[in-house]
């Protein structure tokens, strides 16, 4: 299957359909937890920063932020504070977020601004981690390598990246899982669309070598759907 480029998903588009947007997120959130993308994330983290009592985590493309509560709460599980910064470039998003899950407001080691993954306004290595999940597939190959420098700017020990994984396979279990699971306009037009529009995981292994990281470890979905690449700077071996 070749990648779609100039496809548009509703949610890159016009957000005045609030509830619409909500409902979506909570869909986002339940496939996260459910089909193994938030376990994705944090089996990499772990994997790139193994036994630290404390870590940061800048969050690029936060999104519903589902995923950097799991980060939190594992965290708190296993007697390890993680503190996560959530940037999203739409402010329409991060009011929904707050309103699809009230945790976001109440969770102290979490905090989310509106912020360019282009511009990170921080400073060089002022992050342990730099996370990104379900926001590559958004951008087409210049500006995707363009995030992934700024990623790697802000990282101090490395870079995860959790994404999709287009295939043939892959496009028709979206589809299928959307229209069945869903009647949220948003889910139903994105899934597919998201799947079409993702690298595969030689492409994305060549878009962080472009942005100067070299993929370490490797975590798969469970049918291949996803895949989360865990990288830290330096050319490849």
């Amino acid at each position: 299957m070749q990648r779609l480029t100039g496809g548009e998903e509703l949610l890159d588009g016009p957000l005045t359909d609030q509830a619409a947007l909500i409902g979506n997120l909570r869909d986002l959130a339940r496939v996260n937890r459910r089909l193994g993308g938030a376990r994705l994330s944090l089996a990499a983290i772990d994997a790139l920063a193994p036994g630290h009592a404390a870590i940061s985590i800048l969050d690029v493309g936060t999104g519903g932020a589902d995923i950097p509560l799991e980060l939190i709460e594992h965290g708190r599980a296993v007697g390890r504070l993680v503190t996560v910064t959530g940037v999203d470039s739409r402010p329409e998003v991060l009011t929904a977020a707050a309103i699809a899950d009230p945790r976001i407001t109440a969770t102290g080691e979490l905090a989310l601004h509106v912020g360019d993954g282009a511009a990170l306004p921080f400073a060089d290595g002022a992050f342990d981690v730099v996370h990104s999940s379900l926001l590559v597939h958004h951008l087409e190959t210049p500006a995707a390598r363009h995030v992934l420098a700024e990623m790697a700017r802000v990282a101090r020990i490395g870079v995860v990246v959790n994404d999709l994984v287009r295939s043939r396979p892959s496009w028709i279990g979206a589809w299928l899982l959307s229209h069945l699971a869903s009647r949220n306009r948003f889910t139903r037009v994105d899934a597919p669309m998201s799947v079409r529009r993702a690298y595969t995981v030689a492409e994305l292994t060549a878009l962080l070598a472009a942005a100067g990281l070299r993929v370490e470890r490797r975590f798969d979905g469970f049918v291949g759907h996803r895949v989360a690449l865990v990288a830290r700077r330096g050319p490849p071996r």
